[in-house]
């Protein structure tokens, strides 16, 4: 047992030392607006539109508008066109009549910083503020001669606002009698329905592709850890595709053709994703340029072409997901509009059979709790519950493990280096004894899954998102912000880079503490290397989990000391020392009794049978 659990305590180490590495690569330096007002001055202007799957010769969308020459505040960006404005209980934004761009959406419920008096997190921004992000819908003809709208047309509203049950309708009238209309219409939470209209008022047909596209500027700074994904996905033909930003470097593309699905932008919290006629064929283009603030990525897909004749008016319909990935509200929209697999929009990973009743589990308790700290806190004793029989046997089998230490110490003595001879009495104790040395192995097994589904569920869901704790804990999602290099928030400054690892927590070197309680509960390694090892990795899971979320070293921390309190229990039904207490050696098997003769005396004895 001593061997497997140092190989297990050796791997997991390793795996959490890389994924810790990957999880917090170094900062990347910030860009001063004059720095981005800069890159965006050497963009050349409007910069030619990604090409969709060929659905006919010189079909593409329409041209991208190009970044301002200046960088202004968002409230001078948004000034510089005439705008239809909403605001409902989860958005506040507007739509841009320049190019009928809906670039201006900001989430009322969720704030920059847990200080509610910061500014609303932004999810799209206009063109003229430091990161452009926006969505347009619009037409392509492969008839050049056909007058289509573009990124500079202004268009014509019915009215200066739009809210739930009262879409507006945008209007452009080319001239040569065509009358292209917009109506967007906007839900209770984060779903723009647009309805893109093509009216016929010439005397012969015309042929138009509708299309739909997300174009947002610069490299936003992603966390970079492998069970989060962050940047362009879709789902294509009922196959979820996801692209790192670094896939698109040298103008690299991603195309696709698909009926059904969605392709998107996602953040850690919140996304931009187009939704198309989950009935109709359309091809999807995933591009990027450039590098770093001065990239462009966009994704856009193209519809198939629509003949309209005289007279007659071609329409069709897309949708926009422009806000926070709140599960309920993901889940709804994948029922009520039928897109298929829009609840992977958020990462619920490998194991999302765990993850996602665990965080309903979550969301529950919450709702009845009120707290989301307290709400891990029961979740923790329901997870431990559920493995509380199994856990019961692993610590019966440790507690036998930790009574034969004695015993495993003298044969160390006793064969000394001879390892293959040590390990044969070893084992022929553990037949005597009838102790399992690997029964202690299983429960980790076992918890694994259920652990990194837990892990999942506090890192990536926008719910435990600046969700506050008792005492310090402000934010769950956050590391700890009590720390030893601050005193424990009695010095305010702040703590240069390079000290950030040194930089522990009150919560982690809690979790430390309770995870060294426990190993002195568990039998120690015969090997003096062994043993030193598991000395040191409370110490260093201490400083591998300072950083992380304050919500997942609660749980970790609540989680150990549950398992001290069974484990202490069980070792006093078995009478096992506890701490440095030396254990009693198991008693020797009493000698076998002499064979007797029928009289009651020993065979071959004095006196065992008669004189003759």
């Amino acid at each position: 047992m001593d061997q497997k659990n140092f190989i297990v305590a050796i791997v997991l180490s390793v795996l959490i030392i890389v994924g810790w590495q990957a999880a917090f690569p170094p900062a990347k330096p910030t860009v001063t607006p004059q720095q981005q007002a800069a890159t965006q001055s050497s963009t050349p202007g409007a910069p030619a539109a990604p090409t969709g799957q060929p659905v006919a010769p010189g079909v593409q969308p329409g041209g991208v508008a190009a970044p301002a020459s200046q960088v202004v505040s968002r409230s001078e960006a948004l000034a510089r066109t005439p705008r239809v404005t909403f605001s409902t209980p989860e958005l506040l934004g507007s739509i841009s009549l320049k190019g009928a761009r809906i670039d201006d959406v900001q989430l009322v419920k969720y704030r920059e910083t847990i200080d509610p008096k910061s500014p609303p997190v932004p999810v799209l921004s206009p063109i003229g503020s430091i990161h452009p992000y926006y969505a347009e819908f619009g037409w392509s003809a492969s008839d050049p001669a056909v007058k289509v709208p573009g990124p500079d047309t202004m268009w014509t509203a019915d009215r200066t606002s739009v809210a739930p049950g009262k879409p507006v309708r945008l209007t452009w009238d080319n001239g040569d009698g065509l009358v292209f209309a917009l109506d967007v219409a906007l839900d209770e939470f984060f779903m723009f329905d647009v309805r893109q209209s093509v009216e016929n008022r010439s005397d012969k047909p015309v042929t138009v592709f509708p299309w739909s596209l997300v174009v947002r500027y610069g490299t936003p700074p992603a966390e970079g850890i492998y069970i989060l994904h962050e940047g362009p996905y879709g789902v294509f033909n009922g196959s979820l595709k996801e692209f790192g930003y670094s896939d698109f470097k040298d103008n690299k593309q991603q195309k696709f053709s698909t009926t059904g699905g969605w392709v998107g932008i996602t953040d850690k919290y919140w996304m931009a994703t187009l939704v198309p006629d989950q009935k109709s064929k359309v091809d999807v283009t995933i591009k990027g340029t450039g590098s770093g603030d001065g990239a462009k990525y966009q994704i856009d897909y193209v519809g198939g072409g629509e003949t309209i004749a005289p007279g007659a008016t071609g329409r069709t319909e897309a949708r926009l997901f422009a806000g926070a990935k709140i599960v309920r509200i993901i889940d709804s929209y994948t029922e009520k509009y039928g897109i298929e697999k829009f609840d992977l929009t958020i990462d619920w990973g490998w194991f999302w059979f765990f993850t996602k009743p665990l965080f309903w589990l979550l969301e529950w308790l919450y709702v009845h709790l009120g707290n989301f700290g307290l709400s891990i806190l029961v979740l923790t004793v329901i997870v431990k519950a559920v493995f509380f029989p199994l856990a019961n046997k692993s610590y019966a089998a440790m507690s036998k493990m930790k009574l034969l230490q004695p015993e495993m110490e003298k044969l160390k003595e006793r064969y000394g280096e001879d390892r293959q001879r040590m390990n044969q009495e070893l084992m022929q104790l553990y037949r005597r004894e009838k102790v399992n040395p690997a029964a202690g192995c299983l429960p980790i097994i076992v918890q694994i899954p259920v652990f990194f589904a837990l892990y999942k569920v506090l890192y990536t869901t926008i719910e435990m998102r600046h969700q506050p704790f008792y005492g310090w804990i402000k934010d769950l999602a956050a590391p700890d912000p009590l720390t030893i290099l601050t005193g424990f928030g009695l010095i305010s400054w702040q703590v240069p880079e390079f000290l950030h690892f040194f930089n522990i927590g009150l919560w982690p070197i809690i979790m430390g503490l309770t995870m060294y309680l426990q190993q002195k509960l568990n039998p120690q390694p015969t090997d003096p290397i062994q043993a030193r090892v598991f000395q040191f990795l409370p110490i260093l899971f201490t400083f591998m989990l300072a950083p992380f979320s304050a919500g997942l070293v609660i749980y970790w921390a609540w989680s150990n000391t549950l398992s001290i309190a069974q484990q202490y229990t069980i070792m006093r039904r078995h009478g096992t020392p506890i701490g440095s207490g030396k254990a009693k050696p198991p008693a020797a098997p009493a000698p076998a009794p002499a064979a007797t003769n029928g009289n009651g005396n020993k065979k071959g004895g004095k006196g065992s049978g008669k004189k003759g």
